[in-house]
């Protein structure tokens, strides 16, 4: 995969390109990123790239030349371009494993008050990492990016992502690790017996119990299966 990611302020990617699964896909040839600094496609003397926003109002508006010059540079048949914006929908894993099969994604992100609106006529969609606003799209651009590297053949074991939360529409079971007791808690001792049905049987009741306390609308949304039926009337009748 190829990603583009145009901003103002490359700088705040390197630690995030240069750190654990991200820098181990980038070494490993499995992604290649690279991010743009669109205040160099600006036609002006300054290289300015925002202006006050025609009928009055707070704040700066970027201009949409630099960033769709910027942007034609990189958009290729296969590309999917996309806006970092509170307006956009939310990111959820549905829509990171949606992104993972593309070949080249191009991420725009702001700053500033807003976009000079014609800038989303270039824009395949718009996303959101959820209802608040950041002072810019660098740091939800990295939330995205994140989500979508770590799901890509060869960045990480397909078994290490497989039972995410979301993945499946639950939320994940409880994960233990040594020692077996701390501070008087123990593991659980079905994940100690070795006997990997009732691990697996285990390990479904604790996602389903998980979700309706935590986010029982994730319960409503999906289509459950009879055992996973049956646990959920269980729960609902021992709560």
């Amino acid at each position: 995969m190829k990603i583009d990611i145009l901003s103002l302020f490359p700088e705040m990617f390197e630690g995030f390109l240069k750190t654990s699964i991200i820098k181990r896909a980038i070494d490993g040839e499995v992604v290649d990123v690279k991010v743009h600094d669109f205040r160099e496609f600006a036609d002006n003397k300054h290289k300015k790239v925002d202006d006050y926003p025609y009928g009055g109002g707070q704040g700066m508006v970027l201009m949409c030349q630099p960033i769709i010059d910027c942007l034609k540079t990189l958009v290729t048949p296969d590309s999917l371009v996309i806006l970092m914006s509170p307006q956009g929908q939310t990111l959820k894993q549905q829509m990171s494993q949606k992104l993972s099969q593309y070949q080249h994604l191009i991420f725009i992100c702001g700053h500033y008050e807003g976009f000079d609106e014609r800038i989303r006529d270039y824009v395949d969609i718009e996303l959101s990492i959820g209802d608040y606003v950041l002072t810019g799209g660098e740091l939800a651009s990295m939330v995205v990016c994140d989500s979508v590297i770590r799901l890509l053949e060869g960045a990480i074991r397909e078994a290490s992502h497989a039972d995410d939360s979301f993945s499946d529409g639950l939320l994940e079971y409880p994960q233990y690790t040594r020692p077996y007791e701390y501070d008087g808690n123990v593991v659980p001792e079905v994940l100690m017996s070795g006997h990997h049905e009732n691990i697996r049987k285990w390990r479904l009741k604790q996602s389903i119990l998980k979700t309706y306390h935590k986010r029982p609308d994730l319960l409503e949304e999906r289509q459950m299966s009879e055992e996973e039926l049956e646990i959920l009337h269980e729960i609902q009748k021992n709560n």
